[in-house]
Order: structure tokens, then C-alpha cells, then sequence
């Protein structure tokens, strides 16, 4: 059964880096009993809904920062544009380089009613890890609607020519895995 979330709204960061002369990005994996056992199109970047009177960008990095338990780098955010998720949710979308382990990554939670009807609460954690993958994987591992921000992300460092002077410089084409 899918929710209706149409008129609601999420901002999010993909956050990017270069390793080996590929471009990689973070994404999450949404925790809990129902994602436990999904992979392939069932990641995302870090994201979450924006309340009345917010500013967009303002809740991706506070979004950000709850879903990774670190802040976004404090650079200016490249952005990506907007999606709409099967749910109908819309999803604006930034990207901004940086690194972040992995290992040291920690998620907010939620509560939830589980096992159903059994009226226990346990808490789970909104994301139950990230990871760095390279294009081509991530494409796989992005829930469908949101592999156009990969698309941009590349067209936007692409079409940077400081960025296209850093790759050059360290060997690496920001195009890689297109």
C-alpha cells in the first residue's frame, strides 16, 4: 500500500567526492522493519519535510545533519532541482562536495508500533546507515525518481569550470561512470 504524501515537501543534500578518479556519492538507507530487507531502489539521499516557513536549504542541511550526525560542509550548496517521488512528495535537491565516513554516521529515530498489533513501541533509527557508492551503482541503489539529481550533479560540475580545473589537476574527470 503506498501513502499519498502529495503536497508535501523534502529537502535534501547528496553530498560528492572524488576518490580514484571517480566521482561518489552518499546515500542512505532508510531504517527500520519494513526497509530491512530492501536494497535496489530503495536508497535516497539524505532528506526530510519542510515545515511551514522554512527555507529550503536551511532544513537540507538540518536534514542532513540528523540523518548523518554530521553537519554539511559549510559551502555553498550547488542546486540540483526538484523530483516527485511516486507518493507524490516533491524533493528539492542540493549537492555540495565533501567527505564523510561512513562508520561514524548516526540517524535520529522515529517510533513505531512493532510487531504490528501487538502494541509495542520500538524505536528505530530514521537511517540505519550510509554509504559512498560510484554512479553507476548509485543509479541502481536511488529510488528511481531521484536519479535525475545524479544527471544534474554531474551536468552542474560539468558545467563548472573551477571544478573541471581541480579535476584536471588531480587527474580526475568529474564525468566518470556517465
Amino acid at each position: 500500500m503506498r501513502t499519498d504524501k502529495s503536497g508535501r515537501t523534502s529537502a535534501g543534500i547528496l553530498l560528492w567526492r572524488r576518490r580514484e578518479g571517480r566521482l561518489q556519492v552518499l546515500l542512505a538507507h532508510q531504517g527500520g522493519p519494513f526497509w530491512a530487507n530492501k536494497d535496489l531502489g530503495h536508497w535516497t539521499i539524505p532528506k526530510g519535510e519542510v515545515e511551514p516557513d522554512e527555507e529550503f536549504e536551511a532544513v537540507a542541511r538540518r536534514e542532513f545533519a540528523e540523518e548523518t550526525g554530521h553537519d554539511a560542509p559549510d559551502l555553498p550548496l550547488v542546486e540540483i532541482g526538484e523530483i516527485t517521488q511516486k507518493s507524490g512528495k516533491r524533493v528539492l535537491g542540493w549537492a555540495v562536495e565533501g567527505d564523510l565516513d561512513p562508520s561514524t554516521a548516526t540517524s535520529n529515530s522515529y517510533e513505531m508500533e512493532w510487531p504490528p498489533h501487538s502494541g509495542a513501541i520500538q524505536a528505530f533509527p530514521e537511517i540505519d546507515r550510509v554509504e559512498w557508492f560510484e554512479l553507476d551503482e548509485a543509479r541502481q541503489k536511488l529510488k528511481a525518481a531521484q536519479v535525475p539529481f545524479l544527471d544534474r550533479l554531474q551536468t552542474a560540475l560539468a558545467a563548472d569550470p573551477e571544478q573541471a580545473e581541480k579535476s584536471a589537476q588531480a587527474g580526475q574527470d568529474p564525468t566518470v561512470g556517465k
